[in-house]
């Protein structure tokens, strides 16, 4: 498909994880290209500042990999957030002694070789990318963690991953507040994802009018608008931000 031409009005959402950098066999293992925080500071001035990643990470991983390069983060889907100002906002949490699922999916973990459990201190997530066979009974250990919670939790599919979190707080949710807020209030919301978990950010820019964008091929979306890979969404976002100024060469 066709993607838009740049519009200075835009107020630019991205995921991070299969959207601007490719999947790898364990979170931890990531390349992020060198060009990425250039680029991304390059977005910041074409857009008067209107950037936010927008992910499943905490945003103290998210820092790690891409420094300073964009200041608004939404982090663990929307639970915490930071503004582009830095203020942090996070969610109350429901109550949940994610102790005990916590030990029960390292249990489970340490019986079957290549399942991760991935503790982000406000949810926990279970992979199973290296064991793709493994599956449904990752799914069923989550649900009966589930089971044990009091309302106001659910069970997420992502790519090769399960994650037990709260309802409250999605991508749309997180995109939705960023839009009430400076530097993005007033412009035309775009978003790029590519999984399931960000189906509620589409959702939510497709309401307001706005640009959505998945990348990689899969299930139905209500995304618009689709791109094979992260280089060919990398490159159109060097369009985008090309469109005030020189842009920084991609390496390799």
């Amino acid at each position: 498909m066709t993607l838009p031409e740049p519009c200075p009005d835009w107020a630019l959402f991205l995921d991070f994880d299969g959207c601007i950098v490719d999947l790898a066999p364990t979170p931890e293992a990531i390349d992020v290209p060198d060009c990425l925080p250039s680029l991304l500071f390059a977005l910041r001035e074409a857009l008067g500042g209107a950037v936010a990643i927008v992910t499943g990470r905490p945003i103290e991983q998210i820092d790690g990999f891409l420094g300073t390069a964009v200041p608004a983060v939404a982090g663990l889907h929307g639970l915490e957030r930071r503004t582009a100002d830095g203020g942090i906002v996070r969610s109350p949490l429901p109550g949940n002694d994610l102790h005990a699922v916590r030990a029960l999916l390292e249990e489970f973990a340490a019986e079957r070789p290549g399942v991760l459990v991935e503790d982000k201190q406000y949810t926990v997530a279970l992979h199973y990318r290296l064991v793709p066979s493994l599956r449904d009974e990752c799914r069923d250990v989550l649900n009966a963690a589930l089971e044990r919670a009091p309302q106001g939790w659910q069970v997420v599919e992502g790519k090769f991953v399960f994650e037990l979190r709260p309802c409250e707080a999605n991508k749309g949710t997180a995109i939705d507040a960023f839009m009430g807020e400076a530097p993005f209030r007033g412009r035309t919301p775009v978003f790029c994802g590519d999984d399931i978990t960000d189906e509620d950010g589409f959702e939510v820019v497709n309401a307001r009018g706005g640009v959505s964008i998945r990348v990689g091929k899969g299930s139905a979306t209500r995304a618009a608008t689709q791109v094979d890979t992260v280089g060919e969404l990398l490159d159109w976002l060097t369009r985008v931000a090309g469109a005030t100024g020189p842009m920084p060469r991609r390496a390799g």
